[in-house]
Protein backbone atom coordinates (compact mmCIF):
# COMPACT_ATOMS: atom_id res chain seq x y z
CA UNK A 1 0.00 0.00 0.00
CA UNK A 2 1.74 3.18 -0.68
CA UNK A 3 2.05 6.45 1.81
CA UNK A 4 0.28 8.66 2.37
CA UNK A 5 0.68 12.01 0.42
CA UNK A 6 0.13 14.60 3.32
CA UNK A 7 -0.01 18.43 2.33
CA UNK A 8 1.14 21.56 5.07
CA UNK A 9 0.57 24.79 3.79
CA UNK A 10 2.32 27.21 6.54
CA UNK A 11 0.17 30.77 5.53
CA UNK A 12 2.08 33.33 7.50
CA UNK A 13 0.84 37.36 7.22
CA UNK A 14 2.82 40.25 6.31
CA UNK A 15 6.09 38.36 6.06
CA UNK A 16 8.78 40.02 3.83
CA UNK A 17 9.86 38.36 1.04
CA UNK A 18 13.39 38.66 1.44
CA UNK A 19 13.43 38.14 5.03
CA UNK A 20 15.05 34.71 5.61
CA UNK A 21 18.53 33.79 6.37
CA UNK A 22 18.52 32.00 3.38
CA UNK A 23 18.19 34.94 1.59
CA UNK A 24 20.72 36.86 2.79
CA UNK A 25 18.88 38.33 6.01
CA UNK A 26 21.37 36.70 8.10
CA UNK A 27 20.87 38.99 11.19
CA UNK A 28 17.84 36.65 11.56
CA UNK A 29 17.11 33.73 13.68
CA UNK A 30 15.41 31.25 12.12
CA UNK A 31 16.84 27.92 12.83
CA UNK A 32 13.83 25.74 11.85
CA UNK A 33 12.95 27.23 8.19
CA UNK A 34 16.52 27.45 7.57
CA UNK A 35 16.28 23.64 8.04
CA UNK A 36 13.17 23.83 5.67
CA UNK A 37 14.98 25.55 3.09
CA UNK A 38 18.11 23.32 3.43
CA UNK A 39 15.61 20.09 2.64
CA UNK A 40 13.66 22.31 0.10
CA UNK A 41 13.51 25.10 -2.99
CA UNK A 42 13.60 28.77 -1.59
CA UNK A 43 12.00 31.17 -4.39
CA UNK A 44 13.80 34.50 -4.25
CA UNK A 45 11.72 36.34 -6.65
CA UNK A 46 7.57 35.62 -5.28
CA UNK A 47 5.36 37.98 -5.64
CA UNK A 48 1.66 38.14 -4.79
CA UNK A 49 -1.12 39.14 -6.66
CA UNK A 50 -2.41 41.44 -4.85
CA UNK A 51 -2.44 43.37 -1.23
CA UNK A 52 -4.33 43.24 1.34
CA UNK A 53 -5.07 39.96 3.05
CA UNK A 54 -8.60 38.99 1.57
CA UNK A 55 -7.91 39.64 -2.25
CA UNK A 56 -4.46 37.93 -1.45
CA UNK A 57 -5.69 35.00 -0.11
CA UNK A 58 -8.60 34.38 -3.06
CA UNK A 59 -5.29 34.83 -5.55
CA UNK A 60 -3.94 31.95 -3.51
CA UNK A 61 -6.32 29.85 -3.05
CA UNK A 62 -8.00 30.15 -6.56
CA UNK A 63 -5.34 30.59 -8.27
CA UNK A 64 -6.48 33.61 -9.89
CA UNK A 65 -5.29 36.95 -10.74
CA UNK A 66 -7.06 39.96 -9.17
CA UNK A 67 -8.80 40.77 -12.36
CA UNK A 68 -10.43 37.13 -12.80
CA UNK A 69 -11.47 36.89 -9.23
CA UNK A 70 -12.71 40.06 -8.17
CA UNK A 71 -12.49 40.27 -4.41
CA UNK A 72 -10.51 43.45 -4.45
CA UNK A 73 -10.23 44.20 -1.14
CA UNK A 74 -10.91 42.79 2.02
CA UNK A 75 -14.90 42.84 2.79
CA UNK A 76 -15.56 42.57 -0.75
CA UNK A 77 -17.23 38.99 -2.01
CA UNK A 78 -15.70 36.14 -3.85
CA UNK A 79 -18.20 34.81 -6.29
CA UNK A 80 -19.20 31.25 -5.36
CA UNK A 81 -19.28 29.93 -9.08
CA UNK A 82 -15.50 29.59 -8.52
CA UNK A 83 -13.72 26.59 -7.11
CA UNK A 84 -11.09 26.79 -4.65
CA UNK A 85 -8.30 24.60 -3.28
CA UNK A 86 -10.28 23.13 -0.46
CA UNK A 87 -13.20 22.20 -3.24
CA UNK A 88 -10.35 20.35 -5.24
CA UNK A 89 -8.84 18.36 -2.29
CA UNK A 90 -12.40 17.70 -1.81
CA UNK A 91 -12.82 15.60 -5.12
CA UNK A 92 -9.33 13.97 -4.52
CA UNK A 93 -10.47 12.91 -1.29
CA UNK A 94 -9.26 15.06 1.19
CA UNK A 95 -10.87 16.63 3.95
CA UNK A 96 -9.40 20.20 4.10
CA UNK A 97 -8.34 21.63 7.57
CA UNK A 98 -7.70 25.00 8.29
CA UNK A 99 -6.37 27.06 11.48
CA UNK A 100 -6.04 30.62 11.01
CA UNK A 101 -8.40 32.33 8.42
CA UNK A 102 -8.69 33.57 4.62
CA UNK A 103 -10.40 36.56 5.15
CA UNK A 104 -13.16 35.82 2.65
CA UNK A 105 -16.56 37.63 2.16
CA UNK A 106 -19.46 35.09 0.99
CA UNK A 107 -20.98 36.19 -1.89
CA UNK A 108 -24.16 37.86 -1.41
CA UNK A 109 -26.83 36.43 -3.85
CA UNK A 110 -25.96 33.06 -2.08
CA UNK A 111 -26.47 33.91 1.75
CA UNK A 112 -28.86 36.76 3.13
CA UNK A 113 -28.15 40.56 4.08
CA UNK A 114 -28.38 38.78 8.04
CA UNK A 115 -25.47 36.25 7.25
CA UNK A 116 -22.99 37.07 10.21
CA UNK A 117 -20.12 36.50 7.92
CA UNK A 118 -21.02 39.88 6.79
CA UNK A 119 -20.07 41.87 9.81
CA UNK A 120 -16.66 40.80 10.16
CA UNK A 121 -13.47 41.71 8.41
CA UNK A 122 -14.35 38.21 6.44
CA UNK A 123 -14.72 34.41 7.09
CA UNK A 124 -13.63 31.36 5.65
CA UNK A 125 -13.29 30.02 2.37
CA UNK A 126 -15.95 27.61 1.61
CA UNK A 127 -14.78 24.42 1.37
CA UNK A 128 -12.23 24.39 4.17
CA UNK A 129 -12.72 22.59 7.59
CA UNK A 130 -12.06 24.90 10.12
CA UNK A 131 -9.85 23.51 13.00
CA UNK A 132 -9.07 26.83 14.87
CA UNK A 133 -10.76 30.10 13.23
CA UNK A 134 -9.46 33.38 13.81
CA UNK A 135 -11.77 36.15 12.29
CA UNK A 136 -13.70 37.48 14.88
CA UNK A 137 -10.95 36.06 17.48
CA UNK A 138 -13.23 34.61 20.19
CA UNK A 139 -11.90 30.98 19.93
CA UNK A 140 -8.25 32.53 20.66
CA UNK A 141 -9.22 34.79 23.47
CA UNK A 142 -11.27 32.26 25.16
CA UNK A 143 -8.65 30.11 25.32
CA UNK A 144 -6.75 32.53 26.83
CA UNK A 145 -9.16 33.23 29.54
CA UNK A 146 -9.48 29.51 29.84
CA UNK A 147 -5.78 29.26 30.78
CA UNK A 148 -6.52 31.65 34.05
CA UNK A 149 -5.35 34.68 32.17
CA UNK A 150 -7.57 37.39 33.33
CA UNK A 151 -8.24 39.51 29.66
CA UNK A 152 -8.81 43.00 30.20
CA UNK A 153 -12.07 44.47 29.33
CA UNK A 154 -11.20 45.81 26.01
CA UNK A 155 -9.31 42.36 25.64
CA UNK A 156 -6.83 43.77 22.11
CA UNK A 157 -5.38 45.07 24.92
CA UNK A 158 -3.45 42.46 25.71
CA UNK A 159 -1.05 43.29 22.97
CA UNK A 160 -0.33 46.68 24.91
CA UNK A 161 2.90 46.73 26.49
CA UNK A 162 3.15 45.99 30.02
CA UNK A 163 4.39 49.45 32.39
CA UNK A 164 3.90 52.53 30.91
CA UNK A 165 2.81 53.20 27.40
CA UNK A 166 5.44 54.67 25.25
CA UNK A 167 2.83 55.06 22.49
CA UNK A 168 4.08 53.03 19.56
CA UNK A 169 7.09 51.33 18.61
CA UNK A 170 8.41 49.58 21.64
CA UNK A 171 11.20 47.16 23.18
CA UNK A 172 8.73 46.48 26.24
CA UNK A 173 7.30 43.04 26.14
CA UNK A 174 3.72 42.47 25.20
CA UNK A 175 0.73 41.89 28.49
CA UNK A 176 0.19 38.69 26.79
CA UNK A 177 2.90 36.08 27.80
CA UNK A 178 4.73 33.75 25.17
CA UNK A 179 2.94 30.57 26.10
CA UNK A 180 -0.60 32.14 25.56
CA UNK A 181 0.04 34.17 22.35
CA UNK A 182 -1.87 34.07 19.37
CA UNK A 183 1.36 32.09 17.45
CA UNK A 184 1.43 29.88 20.36
CA UNK A 185 -2.57 28.67 20.28
CA UNK A 186 -2.28 28.49 16.09
CA UNK A 187 0.46 25.91 16.92
CA UNK A 188 -1.55 24.08 19.77
CA UNK A 189 -4.87 24.22 17.38
CA UNK A 190 -2.61 22.79 14.23
CA UNK A 191 -1.00 20.14 16.60
CA UNK A 192 -4.05 18.89 18.32
CA UNK A 193 -5.17 18.38 14.82
CA UNK A 194 -2.23 16.06 13.81
CA UNK A 195 -2.41 14.55 16.79
CA UNK A 196 -6.08 13.71 16.38
CA UNK A 197 -5.19 11.98 12.69
CA UNK A 198 -2.53 9.86 14.07
CA UNK A 199 -3.04 6.03 13.62
CA UNK A 200 -5.63 7.04 10.78
CA UNK A 201 -3.98 5.85 8.22
CA UNK A 202 -5.72 8.31 5.78
CA UNK A 203 -4.11 11.25 3.94
CA UNK A 204 -4.00 14.73 5.28
CA UNK A 205 -4.08 18.09 4.58
CA UNK A 206 -3.63 21.06 6.48
CA UNK A 207 -3.46 24.92 6.15
CA UNK A 208 -1.53 26.23 9.25
CA UNK A 209 -2.04 29.85 9.18
CA UNK A 210 -0.33 32.27 11.82
CA UNK A 211 -1.48 35.68 12.33
CA UNK A 212 2.52 36.91 12.51
CA UNK A 213 4.31 38.93 11.69
CA UNK A 214 1.12 40.88 11.17
CA UNK A 215 0.68 44.45 13.66
CA UNK A 216 0.01 44.87 16.66
CA UNK A 217 3.66 45.74 16.11
CA UNK A 218 4.62 44.16 19.95
CA UNK A 219 5.91 41.16 20.76
CA UNK A 220 6.19 38.65 23.98
CA UNK A 221 9.16 38.04 26.20
CA UNK A 222 11.50 37.15 25.42
CA UNK A 223 11.23 37.69 21.76
CA UNK A 224 11.18 41.59 22.32
CA UNK A 225 14.71 41.49 23.52
CA UNK A 226 15.89 39.55 20.48
CA UNK A 227 16.96 41.64 18.16
CA UNK A 228 19.39 45.03 18.64
CA UNK A 229 17.13 47.97 16.73
CA UNK A 230 20.95 48.91 15.58
CA UNK A 231 20.93 45.61 14.00
CA UNK A 232 18.53 46.49 11.55
CA UNK A 233 18.40 47.37 7.80
CA UNK A 234 17.64 51.11 7.12
CA UNK A 235 14.16 51.91 5.60
CA UNK A 236 14.47 52.63 1.48
CA UNK A 237 12.49 56.47 2.07
CA UNK A 238 12.93 59.79 0.91
CA UNK A 239 15.19 62.45 3.02
CA UNK A 240 11.14 63.54 4.19
CA UNK A 241 7.49 62.70 3.89
CA UNK A 242 6.62 65.23 1.76
CA UNK A 243 8.94 64.77 -0.89
CA UNK A 244 7.94 61.09 -1.29
CA UNK A 245 4.50 62.48 -1.27
CA UNK A 246 5.18 64.15 -4.51
CA UNK A 247 5.75 61.44 -6.50
CA UNK A 248 1.38 60.31 -7.11
CA UNK A 249 -1.48 61.39 -5.90
CA UNK A 250 -2.08 58.23 -4.09
CA UNK A 251 0.97 57.84 -2.27
CA UNK A 252 0.37 61.00 -1.22
CA UNK A 253 -3.33 60.31 0.46
CA UNK A 254 -1.17 57.05 2.31
CA UNK A 255 2.22 58.98 3.39
CA UNK A 256 -0.83 61.50 4.75
CA UNK A 257 -3.53 58.96 6.38
CA UNK A 258 -2.05 56.04 7.54
CA UNK A 259 -2.18 55.98 11.50
CA UNK A 260 0.39 54.69 13.71
CA UNK A 261 -2.62 53.89 16.09
CA UNK A 262 -3.42 50.55 12.92
CA UNK A 263 -0.21 48.95 13.60
CA UNK A 264 0.24 49.77 17.92
CA UNK A 265 -2.05 49.39 19.99
CA UNK A 266 -0.96 52.45 21.46
CA UNK A 267 -0.20 54.50 18.77
CA UNK A 268 -0.23 57.58 17.74
CA UNK A 269 0.55 60.38 15.02
CA UNK A 270 0.86 59.09 11.55
CA UNK A 271 3.32 56.34 10.54
CA UNK A 272 4.96 58.84 7.84
CA UNK A 273 5.81 60.52 11.22
CA UNK A 274 8.46 57.59 12.36
CA UNK A 275 11.64 58.50 13.43
CA UNK A 276 14.31 56.12 12.10
CA UNK A 277 15.02 54.85 15.41
CA UNK A 278 10.95 54.33 16.11
CA UNK A 279 11.33 52.27 12.87
CA UNK A 280 14.38 50.51 13.78
CA UNK A 281 12.71 49.26 16.84
CA UNK A 282 9.48 48.52 15.07
CA UNK A 283 11.68 46.23 12.50
CA UNK A 284 13.47 44.51 15.54
CA UNK A 285 9.96 43.76 17.26
CA UNK A 286 8.95 42.70 14.11
CA UNK A 287 12.13 40.11 13.68
CA UNK A 288 10.89 39.19 17.05
CA UNK A 289 7.31 38.22 15.98
CA UNK A 290 9.36 36.03 13.09
CA UNK A 291 11.17 34.03 15.49
CA UNK A 292 8.10 33.42 17.77
CA UNK A 293 6.82 31.38 14.61
CA UNK A 294 9.54 29.99 13.63
CA UNK A 295 10.24 28.56 17.67
CA UNK A 296 6.88 26.88 17.07
CA UNK A 297 7.13 25.80 13.63
CA UNK A 298 10.10 23.52 14.73
CA UNK A 299 7.51 22.04 17.24
CA UNK A 300 5.15 20.71 14.43
CA UNK A 301 8.43 19.96 11.98
CA UNK A 302 9.84 17.37 15.13
CA UNK A 303 6.15 16.32 15.59
CA UNK A 304 5.68 15.18 11.71
CA UNK A 305 9.46 13.22 12.13
CA UNK A 306 8.71 12.07 15.63
CA UNK A 307 5.79 10.52 13.70
CA UNK A 308 7.20 9.23 10.98
CA UNK A 309 5.34 11.42 8.62
CA UNK A 310 8.10 13.84 7.19
CA UNK A 311 9.09 12.48 4.49
CA UNK A 312 4.93 11.72 3.15
CA UNK A 313 4.38 15.44 3.39
CA UNK A 314 4.69 18.20 0.83
CA UNK A 315 5.27 21.31 3.13
CA UNK A 316 4.89 24.79 1.83
CA UNK A 317 5.86 27.70 3.35
CA UNK A 318 4.39 30.96 2.33
CA UNK A 319 2.54 33.96 2.58
CA UNK A 320 -0.25 36.45 1.94
CA UNK A 321 1.90 39.77 1.48
CA UNK A 322 4.39 41.90 2.35
CA UNK A 323 4.66 44.44 4.75
CA UNK A 324 6.25 48.55 4.00
CA UNK A 325 7.49 48.67 7.40
CA UNK A 326 9.17 52.11 7.07
CA UNK A 327 10.04 51.92 3.44
CA UNK A 328 8.66 54.99 1.11
CA UNK A 329 7.77 56.60 4.85
CA UNK A 330 4.12 53.99 4.58
CA UNK A 331 3.36 51.13 6.79
CA UNK A 332 1.11 48.14 6.11
CA UNK A 333 0.61 46.18 2.87
CA UNK A 334 -0.98 49.25 0.31
CA UNK A 335 0.39 51.10 -2.84
CA UNK A 336 2.69 49.38 -5.63
CA UNK A 337 6.29 49.16 -4.36
CA UNK A 338 7.73 45.80 -3.97
CA UNK A 339 7.69 45.77 -0.09
CA UNK A 340 3.94 44.65 -0.33
CA UNK A 341 4.24 42.32 -2.85
CA UNK A 342 7.37 40.20 -2.74
CA UNK A 343 6.86 37.64 -0.23
CA UNK A 344 8.53 34.04 0.74
CA UNK A 345 8.26 30.46 -0.56
CA UNK A 346 10.04 27.56 0.69
CA UNK A 347 8.92 23.95 -1.00
CA UNK A 348 10.11 20.87 0.49
CA UNK A 349 8.97 18.00 -1.90
CA UNK A 350 9.81 14.72 0.14
CA UNK A 351 10.63 13.22 -3.29
CA UNK A 352 12.81 15.36 -4.86
CA UNK A 353 16.20 14.28 -5.61
CA UNK A 354 18.88 15.02 -2.94
CA UNK A 355 20.96 17.36 -5.51
CA UNK A 356 17.99 19.72 -5.59
CA UNK A 357 17.64 20.43 -1.90
CA UNK A 358 18.77 23.90 -0.71
CA UNK A 359 18.42 25.49 -3.69
CA UNK A 360 17.31 28.81 -4.43
CA UNK A 361 15.25 29.78 -7.73
CA UNK A 362 15.97 33.18 -9.42
CA UNK A 363 13.24 32.95 -11.87
CA UNK A 364 9.99 35.16 -11.24
CA UNK A 365 7.06 33.07 -9.19
CA UNK A 366 3.82 33.80 -8.49
CA UNK A 367 1.43 33.41 -5.79
CA UNK A 368 -1.31 31.90 -8.33
CA UNK A 369 1.17 29.00 -8.89
CA UNK A 370 0.88 27.33 -5.29
CA UNK A 371 -2.53 25.95 -5.93
CA UNK A 372 -1.43 23.61 -9.43
CA UNK A 373 1.77 22.97 -7.81
CA UNK A 374 -0.50 21.12 -4.68
CA UNK A 375 -2.69 19.59 -6.89
CA UNK A 376 -0.02 18.36 -9.20
CA UNK A 377 1.73 16.78 -6.26
CA UNK A 378 -1.31 15.11 -4.98
CA UNK A 379 -1.95 13.55 -8.88
CA UNK A 380 -5.02 15.49 -9.16
CA UNK A 381 -6.27 17.47 -11.84
CA UNK A 382 -5.25 21.65 -12.09
CA UNK A 383 -8.43 23.16 -12.93
CA UNK A 384 -8.65 25.53 -16.38
CA UNK A 385 -9.42 28.25 -13.64
CA UNK A 386 -6.25 28.48 -12.49
CA UNK A 387 -3.91 31.03 -13.96
CA UNK A 388 -0.59 30.02 -12.72
CA UNK A 389 1.61 26.87 -13.23
CA UNK A 390 3.47 23.87 -11.13
CA UNK A 391 6.39 24.66 -9.81
CA UNK A 392 7.20 21.11 -9.40
CA UNK A 393 10.20 21.08 -12.05
CA UNK A 394 12.00 23.38 -10.17
CA UNK A 395 11.54 20.83 -7.28
CA UNK A 396 13.42 18.56 -9.73
CA UNK A 397 16.11 20.98 -11.04
CA UNK A 398 14.45 21.33 -14.15
CA UNK A 399 13.16 25.17 -15.49
CA UNK A 400 10.59 24.83 -17.82
CA UNK A 401 11.60 26.56 -21.17
CA UNK A 402 8.68 28.93 -21.93
CA UNK A 403 8.84 29.99 -18.00
CA UNK A 404 7.55 33.70 -17.59
CA UNK A 405 9.87 36.56 -17.34
CA UNK A 406 7.99 39.10 -15.69
CA UNK A 407 5.15 39.44 -12.76
CA UNK A 408 2.37 41.15 -12.63
CA UNK A 409 0.12 42.64 -9.81
CA UNK A 410 -2.55 44.41 -8.64
CA UNK A 411 -4.10 46.71 -6.42
CA UNK A 412 -7.51 48.07 -5.76
CA UNK A 413 -7.71 51.31 -3.71
CA UNK A 414 -11.44 52.05 -2.96
CA UNK A 415 -13.06 53.18 -0.35
CA UNK A 416 -13.70 50.84 3.04
CA UNK A 417 -15.24 51.70 6.21
CA UNK A 418 -11.68 51.90 7.39
CA UNK A 419 -9.96 53.72 4.23
CA UNK A 420 -11.29 56.33 2.19
CA UNK A 421 -8.62 56.83 -0.84
CA UNK A 422 -11.05 56.95 -3.48
CA UNK A 423 -12.89 60.19 -1.59
CA UNK A 424 -10.02 61.49 -0.76
CA UNK A 425 -9.27 61.67 -4.70
CA UNK A 426 -12.75 62.13 -6.23
CA UNK A 427 -12.06 59.20 -8.04
CA UNK A 428 -14.86 56.91 -9.43
CA UNK A 429 -15.08 53.73 -7.60
CA UNK A 430 -14.35 51.36 -10.48
CA UNK A 431 -11.40 53.48 -11.67
CA UNK A 432 -9.62 53.19 -8.17
CA UNK A 433 -7.44 50.54 -9.31
CA UNK A 434 -3.61 49.75 -10.50
CA UNK A 435 -1.83 47.10 -12.01
CA UNK A 436 1.94 46.37 -12.20
CA UNK A 437 4.34 44.66 -14.46
CA UNK A 438 7.79 44.28 -13.47
CA UNK A 439 10.84 42.26 -14.75
CA UNK A 440 14.54 42.76 -13.85
CA UNK A 441 15.16 45.80 -15.21
CA UNK A 442 12.00 48.23 -15.26
CA UNK A 443 8.65 48.52 -13.24
CA UNK A 444 5.51 49.99 -15.14
CA UNK A 445 2.73 50.98 -13.16
CA UNK A 446 -0.80 51.93 -14.99
CA UNK A 447 -3.38 53.48 -13.30
CA UNK A 448 -6.79 53.36 -14.38
CA UNK A 449 -7.69 57.47 -13.41
CA UNK A 450 -4.13 58.52 -12.72
CA UNK A 451 -0.63 59.29 -14.54
CA UNK A 452 1.58 55.97 -14.70
CA UNK A 453 4.85 55.76 -13.27
CA UNK A 454 7.60 53.59 -14.61
CA UNK A 455 10.79 52.92 -12.91
CA UNK A 456 14.38 52.14 -14.34
CA UNK A 457 15.14 49.33 -11.31
CA UNK A 458 18.82 48.65 -12.40
CA UNK A 459 19.36 52.89 -12.20
CA UNK A 460 17.04 53.24 -9.45
CA UNK A 461 16.50 50.09 -7.63
CA UNK A 462 14.85 52.19 -4.35
CA UNK A 463 12.13 53.55 -7.14
CA UNK A 464 12.54 57.11 -5.98
CA UNK A 465 12.15 58.61 -9.66
CA UNK A 466 9.17 58.04 -11.93
CA UNK A 467 10.19 58.41 -15.62
CA UNK A 468 7.07 58.22 -17.37
CA UNK A 469 7.38 61.43 -18.72
CA UNK A 470 11.12 61.39 -19.90
CA UNK A 471 11.14 61.05 -23.65
CA UNK A 472 14.29 58.95 -23.48
CA UNK A 473 12.22 56.31 -21.96
CA UNK A 474 9.11 56.78 -23.71
CA UNK A 475 9.49 53.91 -26.21
CA UNK A 476 10.49 51.26 -23.07
CA UNK A 477 7.40 52.66 -21.39
CA UNK A 478 5.19 51.63 -24.11
CA UNK A 479 6.81 48.46 -24.64
CA UNK A 480 6.02 47.59 -21.16
CA UNK A 481 2.16 48.91 -21.28
CA UNK A 482 1.78 46.44 -24.54
CA UNK A 483 2.79 43.78 -22.27
CA UNK A 484 0.50 44.71 -19.80
CA UNK A 485 -2.04 44.57 -22.41
CA UNK A 486 -1.11 41.27 -23.27
CA UNK A 487 -0.66 39.69 -20.29
CA UNK A 488 -4.86 40.75 -20.01
CA UNK A 489 -5.94 39.17 -23.15
CA UNK A 490 -3.76 35.79 -22.33
CA UNK A 491 -5.15 35.75 -18.87
CA UNK A 492 -9.28 37.27 -18.61
CA UNK A 493 -11.30 34.40 -17.27
CA UNK A 494 -11.00 31.35 -18.72
CA UNK A 495 -12.85 28.76 -16.47
CA UNK A 496 -15.65 27.90 -19.86
CA UNK A 497 -13.51 28.72 -22.94
CA UNK A 498 -11.85 25.61 -23.12
CA UNK A 499 -15.82 24.02 -24.00
CA UNK A 500 -17.16 24.02 -27.04
CA UNK A 501 -20.24 22.36 -28.74
CA UNK A 502 -19.54 21.04 -32.37
CA UNK A 503 -21.83 18.61 -34.64
CA UNK A 504 -20.22 15.43 -32.65
CA UNK A 505 -21.03 16.81 -29.35
CA UNK A 506 -19.27 18.78 -26.55
CA UNK A 507 -15.70 19.08 -26.98
CA UNK A 508 -13.13 20.26 -24.32
CA UNK A 509 -9.73 21.82 -25.03
CA UNK A 510 -7.38 22.00 -22.30
CA UNK A 511 -4.91 24.74 -24.04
Amino acid sequence: MPAAKNVLLIVVDQWRGRMLPKLGADYLKLPNLDRLCAEGVTFANHFTQCVPCGPARASLLTGQYLMNHRAVQNTIPLSHRFTNLAHELRRGGYDPALVGYTTTTPDPRTTAPSDPRFFVLGDIMEGFHSVGAFENRDAYFGWVASQGFTLPQNRDDVWRPQGASPGGATAQPAVIPKELSDTAWFTERGLSYLRGRAGKGKPWFLHLGYYRPHPPFIASAPYNAMYRPEDMPKAVRAKSAAKEARQNPLLAYYVNNVKQSSFFQDGAGLGSEMTEAQVAQMRATYCGLMSEIDDHLGRVFDYLKETGQWDDTLIVFTCDHGEQSGDHHLLGKIGYFDESYRIPLVIRDPGAAKNTRGTIVEKFTETIDTMPTILEWLGLPVPRQCDGRSLLPFCAGQTPADWRTEVHYEFDFRDLHYSQPESALGLPMDKCALAVVQDEHYKYVHFAALPPLFFDLKADPGQFVNRATDPAYAVRMGDYAAKMLNWRLGFAERSLTGYRSTPQGLEVRAA
